[in-house]
């Protein structure tokens, strides 16, 4: 792409942990942040839609200052942009709008650049970012993904799943990751992180040869952070209960919350959403794709969106 040219960087939102797969697994939702992106004497951030009304619209934007990161990482100069700004991605509510972000400033400095950053690449510089790669790795991957970050290097492992639906129920308030992850212990027995990491070891084979009926099953047994964050989520324990009447196969924090996510038969999502909404008149509810294609650019039209 170059970066004279016009174009749209299309961003998806992201579930992660389902359940016990704490900073590890991660899930890419058809839910997105949309730039249209074009070359500007100075930067500015137009908002056009209520999900990003209130971003900020100059250099103190956060796609901003992760793009100028990435510049500067690889020792080249930002060209200056006018950026506008879609969103249907919910803030603070557990479905990655900021790891959206994140990934939205790497390829903004990936194309304005001309860097032809890897996939690996990307999920590297945001994973050293974020601090982990649950949300940023499909995110930029598409599908499901298993990870692993240290210091010397980010392992990523993706799933393309096909036979499961997925319904969200996003409560109308706002849970603050930091506060979310305020609430965890410092530190586990021996014997409790080994029986903590044997559900999420379970959980990944499963996910890998798709039984969801075992998948479902360890969602429902971590022990790494939701015994903590429950008490910020009244919705979980009723959704959860509600949801395995119909027959789903797990539900889980989406994240750190406030979200909560069912997985259910392929074809079962708009009948499970139907059967949930009604009691849950302060949350949006609704089944949601998988999406598997990730970030991706696309050159855009000469028109204003």
């Amino acid at each position: 792409m170059l970066a004279m040219e016009r174009f749209h960087i299309t961003v998806p939102a992201s579930t992660a942990n389902l359940g016990p797969g704490f900073d590890s697994v991660g899930m890419a939702l058809g839910k997105y942040l949309e730039l249209t992106v074009e070359p500007a004497e100075r930067w500015s951030f137009v908002p056009l839609t209520q999900e990003v009304a209130l971003i900020p619209q100059g250099t103190d934007n956060m796609m901003y200052e992760v793009a100028k990161h990435v510049a500067d990482k690889f020792d080249v100069s930002l060209p200056s942009a006018r950026v506008e700004v879609k969103s249907n991605i919910p803030l603070a509510r557990g479905l990655g709008s900021s790891a959206s972000a994140i990934i939205a400033g790497i390829e903004l400095a990936n194309q304005l650049c001309e860097l032809t950053l890897s996939n690996e690449e990307k999920i590297r510089i945001a994973s050293l970012l974020e601090g982990h790669p649950d949300n940023v790795a499909p995110t930029v991957n598409g599908g499901i993904v298993v990870g692993c970050h240290t210091e010397a290097k980010t392992y990523t492992v993706s799933i393309v799943p096909k036979d499961v639906d997925v319904v969200v129920v996003i409560p109308n308030y706002e849970l603050k990751t930091d506060d979310a992850r305020n609430a965890l212990p410092s530190q586990f027995s021996f014997k409790g992180a080994v029986e903590a990491s044997a559900v999420s070891n379970v959980l990944t084979g499963a996910l890998l040869i798709e039984d969801w009926k075992t998948v479902g099953e360890m969602m429902e047994q971590d022990s790494f952070h939701e015994p903590y964050r429950e008490q910020f989520v009244p919705e979980l324990s009723f959704v959860r209960r509600k949801a395995k009447d119909f027959g789903a196969f797990g539900t889980a924090l989406s994240g750190a919350g406030p979200t909560v996510l069912c997985l259910v038969e392929k074809g079962r999502g708009e009948e499970l959403a139907a059967a949930l909404a009604p009691s849950l008149t302060h949350c949006l509810v609704e089944s949601i794709q998988i999406d598997v294609n990730g970030v991706s650019v696309e050159t855009a039209t000469n028109e204003h969106a």
